[in-house]
């Protein structure tokens, strides 16, 4: 981006953010178009950003945007992957989503001796974690590259996907949502639906801060259950320092209204949803500037990002995004050490730049350290075959499938070959 258009698109997040907080607060022009402007500055963390993208470059062609997006929608494949349905209780409550992808026994391991009278053991489980207003579809390709292969589980954090709102925010006692509590909810899911055998855990996102929470809480659960780590596109503290591509003095001034701006917008959701309806393109816009790199990035894939984080409620956005600012487990990384460890990030990351991931492989200095060339935050949707080959070898190191295995044609729906 131009130094000309990185300054228009500077004033124009600022003077979002502005009218947003006005918006909320009820001290600007009443109504949805207000609203609206709301709806972009909250959508701009949405997507993971602080602040804006060209306007001009945005709104050109708007109904051309729109039917694109109609038929987009019409026609895209991804997301529509289903296994077999459960939920787990957390300790607060909530009900948490999750689905399960069991071993279709022909594509599975070649059949092992068995001693007479013994059991069986419990496979390997893979539990997959999304990120911050994501959901499990997030990990479309490379659900579909194990399925069959390997037990998997995908579930929804709480208050995203079809996991109940967290009932700790609810009400005249709720308490703010933070990282520990995430990693709290994995543990229940994990009882659940993994309640025996070896697992591996992979999170992208806020779901690698979740397993980081998971491990800081249960390490004795590391220690004896969990058989290998996947952290993708993550970070394991310092957030506040992210500058999101931004020159200085836009990121200084974005953070010293945001706070104010997210607890105001939350008291206002329906108001603010209607008015984030109203700024579709300029949402989308943001979407693939802060989810993607890769300029031929499959259209379809970006509108299946939109849809996703289009679904996830303003108020809910709101009330997660402070926990990312307190989060700091760089010095609980060791009850990972011993593990086979995968660290992957891609290298155009606004969001979770990869030099977080970097933090996270010299604290574990055994692991794997991969980093996408050409590839955003939402790396695993945007280069699925480099992430799902990583992630296959990992399994492979960690016992879970065969050295040999085919884990299926990449970005395919079918069952893996």
């Amino acid at each position: 981006m131009s130094e000309t258009s990185t300054g228009d698109a500077l004033a124009g997040a600022a003077a979002a953010v502005s009218a947003a907080a006005d918006a909320a607060s009820g001290t600007g022009t009443p109504g949805w178009r207000r609203a609206g402007i709301a709806g972009i500055a909250i959508g701009v963390i949405a997507a993971g950003a602080a602040a804006g993208v060209a306007v001009e470059r945005l709104t050109v062609g708007r109904g051309v945007r729109k039917k694109a997006r109609l038929a987009l929608d019409a026609t895209g494949p991804y997301g529509a992957l289903r296994g077999t349905p459960g939920k787990a209780v957390a300790d607060d409550g909530t009900l948490l989503y999750y689905e399960v992808d069991e071993v279709d026994p022909g594509a599975a391991a070649p059949r092992r001796r068995r001693l007479f009278g013994r059991r069986a053991p419990a496979p390997v489980t893979v539990v997959f974690s999304h990120g911050y207003c994501l959901n499990q579809d997030s990990w479309h390709f490379q659900r579909a590259a194990l399925r069959g292969l390997v037990r998997t589980v995908h579930w929804d954090q709480r208050s995203h996907g079809r996991s109940a709102r967290g009932v700790a925010q609810q009400g005249p006692e709720r308490v703010p949502v933070s990282i520990d509590q995430l990693g709290r909810d994995l543990k229940a899911v994990l009882d659940a639906a993994a309640p025996e055998g070896p697992v591996v855990l992979v999170g992208h996102s806020m779901g690698g801060m979740t397993v980081m929470a998971l491990g800081e809480q249960y390490p004795e659960y590391v220690r004896e259950r969990v058989a290998g780590v996947a952290f993708v596109g993550t970070s394991s503290g310092r957030l506040g320092e992210v500058d999101y591509g931004l020159p200085v003095a836009g990121v200084a001034a974005v953070r010293r209204v945001l706070p104010g701006v997210l607890r105001a917008l939350g008291s206002q959701a329906e108001l603010v949803e209607r008015g984030r309806r109203a700024t579709a393109d300029l949402f989308a816009g943001l979407i693939k500037r802060y989810s993607f790199s890769s300029r031929d990035v499959d259209p379809t894939i970006v509108r299946f990002a939109e849809r996703m984080i289009e679904s996830t409620p303003i108020d809910v956005v709101a009330e997660f995004y402070p926990a990312f600012d307190e989060h700091d487990k760089a010095e609980r990384l060791g009850v990972f050490e011993e593990l086979p460890v995968l660290v992957l990030a891609g290298d155009r990351d606004l969001v979770t730049p990869s030099a977080h991931s970097e933090v996270i492989a010299d604290r574990l200095p055994d692991a794997e350290l991969v980093i996408v060339p050409d590839a955003g935050h939402l790396v695993m949707l945007e280069h699925p075959e480099a992430v799902t080959d990583r992630l296959a070898d990992l399994l492979a190191r960690a016992g879970a499938v065969p050295a040999a295995a085919n884990v299926g044609p990449y970005g395919s729906t079918a069952q893996p070959g």
